[in-house]
C-alpha cells in the first residue's frame, strides 16, 4: 500500500512542478533572472540584492543548479546552429531539475534521517504528501536549495567541517568575481562577503521596514500552521502528552527544526518560505497516524492548498509573459518590416507579481524581424485613477498622419479588477465617457490574486465572487477612444 501511494504522489508532485503558478518573485528575480541576462541575450533585471555596493546574495549556490542547465542547453543550442533556446524550454527544464533534486534528495534523506524501519516509509510518504514539497520545493527558491542541505546536513558534516574553508573560500571567490569583475589578484585583496552583508543588512530593522514587519511570533502561530496544517495541530497536541513529548521532541530533527524557528524569530521580518528546511524535519516526528480524522482533514488541507499555491497563485503571469511576444507581433501590420522606424511596445502589469523579464526569451527569436522595442513597467497595486493617467500618458493621440505600427499599449491585469470594466466594455454610454478603450488579446483563466482580497471596502462575499468567480490574467490593447485603426 504505502509503495502505491509513494508512486501516486510522485506524480502528483510532476503535475504541480509543470503547473506555471508563482509563489513570490524570489523564485525568479534571485534565481533565473540573475543568469539568463549573462547566458543568454534574454531582457532581465537585476534586483537590489545583487546591484547593491554590498550584495547581500551569493551566487555560488545558485550557478550550478541554474547557470549550470542553462550554459549547458545553450551549447546544445549552439552545436545544433540555433542561437538560443525558447524561454518556455529553460523554465520547464529549470522546473523539472527541482522536482528531480526534490524527488532524490529530499526523499532520500527523509528515509535515511528516521531510523527505525517501522517509521521510516510512513515518514517519507506523509513528506511526499505535504502542498509544501509539490509545491514550493519544485520551485526555484533558494530555500528549497536550503532544505535539500539541511536534509542531508547530518551525513555532510564530517565533508563539511573538512572542506568548509575550501567551499567558503570558493564561495568568496566566485562571488567576488560576479559583483566586481576584478581579476583573480583583486578578487583575493577585495572580496565580497555576502553572508556577511546579509547578517549585516537584515540586522537593521529600518531595511526590514521596508519589505514588512510581523510580529515575533509569526512564525510559530501563523508560518507553521500554514504550512503543516493539521500536523502542526498534531505536534502540539503532543506536547501535552507526557508519553510521546520524549518521542517526539527529543530528537535532533525536531530541535533542529524549532531551534532554527526561534532563530529566525528575532528577525521581524518573517515569511512562510524562510521556514521550509523546517517542515520535513517536523513531520518526520509523527508517528503514524490511522485516525480518520487526520487523514481527511491532511488529504483536504494539502489539496486544497496545492490547487491554491500550486496551480492557481499567480498562475497566469508565466504563461502570459511567455505569450506578450506572440500577441506583440499578431498586434503588428502584415507590411511591417525592419526597413520600417519600428514600433515601440509599452507593456503595463497591474495587481500582479513582477513579471520576470526573462520569459519574453531572445529578442533574436521573436520580434527583431518587425525592429520592436518592448519596454515592460510594472504598476504593482498602483491606485486606479494613478494607473489609468500612466497608461493614458503612453497610449498615442489620435493622428491622421501617425503610422499605425509606432506605438502599441497593453495592460496586463487580473480579470477580478472590476474598475477596468468601464474601459472594455461596448455600450455608448462607456464609449461616450471613457478616454481609453481597451481590446482583451488573451486570458488565462488559472490565476487568482489573494493581493486583490479587499474584505473591508467589498465585503467578504462580494470579495470572493469577485476574486474567484473572475478569476483569470488578460492582456488588453489600450487604444485611445475614437482613433481609427
Amino acid at each position: 500500500m504505502w509503495r502505491r501511494t509513494y508512486l501516486l504522489l510522485l506524480l502528483v508532485r510532476v503535475y504541480f512542478a509543470l503547473s506555471p503558478s508563482y509563489l513570490h518573485p524570489d523564485e525568479h528575480f534571485q534565481g533565473p533572472e540573475v543568469f539568463a541576462g549573462r547566458i543568454y541575450s534574454y531582457p532581465s533585471l537585476l534586483t537590489w540584492e545583487f546591484t547593491s555596493q554590498h550584495p547581500i546574495r551569493s551566487v555560488f549556490p545558485l550557478w550550478p543548479v541554474y547557470g549550470l542547465p542553462m550554459g549547458l542547453l545553450k551549447w546544445f543550442y549552439n552545436e545544433t546552429g540555433f542561437t538560443s533556446p525558447p524561454a518556455d524550454l529553460v523554465y520547464y527544464i529549470l522546473r523539472a531539475g527541482m522536482f528531480v533534486m526534490s524527488f532524490v534528495f529530499e526523499d532520500w534523506a527523509i528515509h535515511e534521517l528516521v531510523p527505525t524501519p517501522r517509521y521510516r516509509v510512513p515518514a517519507v510518504v506523509l513528506v511526499a504528501s505535504s502542498y509544501v514539497t509539490w509545491t514550493y520545493q519544485t520551485h526555484t527558491f533558494s530555500n528549497s536549495l536550503e532544505t535539500l542541505l539541511v536534509a542531508w546536513g547530518p551525513f555532510s558534516l564530517v565533508v563539511l567541517v573538512a572542506f568548509g574553508l575550501l567551499f567558503t573560500a570558493v564561495a568568496i571567490l566566485t562571488d567576488s568575481l560576479f559583483y566586481r569583475s576584478f581579476s583573480l589578484e583583486e578578487a583575493i585583496r577585495n572580496p565580497v562577503i555576502t553572508p556577511l552583508n546579509n547578517l549585516r543588512y537584515n540586522s537593521n530593522t529600518l531595511n526590514l521596514a521596508e519589505h514588512g514587519l510581523h510580529a515575533r511570533y509569526q512564525h510559530f502561530l501563523v508560518n507553521l500552521p500554514q504550512l503543516l496544517g493539521p500536523a502542526f495541530v498534531v505536534l502540539v497536541l503532543h506536547l501535552f502528552t507526557k508519553s510521546r513529548v520524549l518521542h517526539t521532541f527529543y530528537n535532533g530533527r525536531a530541535v533542529s527544526a524549532i531551534s532554527a524557528t526561534m532563530i529566525l524569530s528575532i528577525f521581524p521580518h518573517q515569511e512562510p518560505r524562510f521556514l521550509l528546511p523546517c517542515v520535513p524535519l517536523l513531520l518526520t516526528c509523527i508517528r503514524p497516524l490511522r485516525s480518520r480524522p487526520f487523514l481527511v482533514s491532511w488529504l483536504l488541507f494539502n489539496v486544497a492548498m496545492g490547487y491554491l499555491m500550486g496551480v492557481y497563485h499567480q498562475g497566469g503571469v508565466v504563461p502570459t509573459q511567455l505569450e506578450i511576444p506572440s500577441i506583440i507581433t499578431s498586434k503588428l501590420p502584415a507590411q511591417a518590416s525592419s526597413e520600417n522606424a519600428g514600433t515601440n511596445v509599452t507593456v503595463f502589469w497591474w495587481k500582479t507579481y513582477s513579471p520576470p523579464l526573462w520569459l519574453l526569451g531572445d529578442d533574436n527569436n521573436s520580434n527583431n524581424n518587425h525592429n520592436t522595442i518592448t519596454n515592460t513597467i510594472d504598476l504593482m497595486g498602483m491606485r486606479a485613477p494613478e494607473m489609468i493617467s500612466r497608461i493614458d500618458s503612453a497610449v498615442p493621440l489620435c493622428h491622421k498622419n501617425r503610422p499605425s505600427s509606432s506605438d502599441l499599449v497593453f495592460l496586463v491585469a487580473p480579470r477580478s479588477a472590476t474598475f477596468l470594466d468601464t474601459y472594455t466594455t461596448t455600450t455608448s454610454t462607456a464609449e461616450n465617457t471613457r478616454p481609453l478603450r481597451m481590446q482583451e488579446l488573451y486570458t488565462y483563466k488559472k490565476h487568482i490574486s489573494l493581493d486583490d482580497l479587499d474584505f473591508a471596502d467589498d465585503g467578504v462575499l462580494h470579495t470572493i465572487h469577485r476574486v474567484i468567480g473572475r478569476r483569470g490574467l488578460s492582456v488588453w490593447a489600450v487604444e485611445r477612444e475614437g482613433c481609427l485603426t
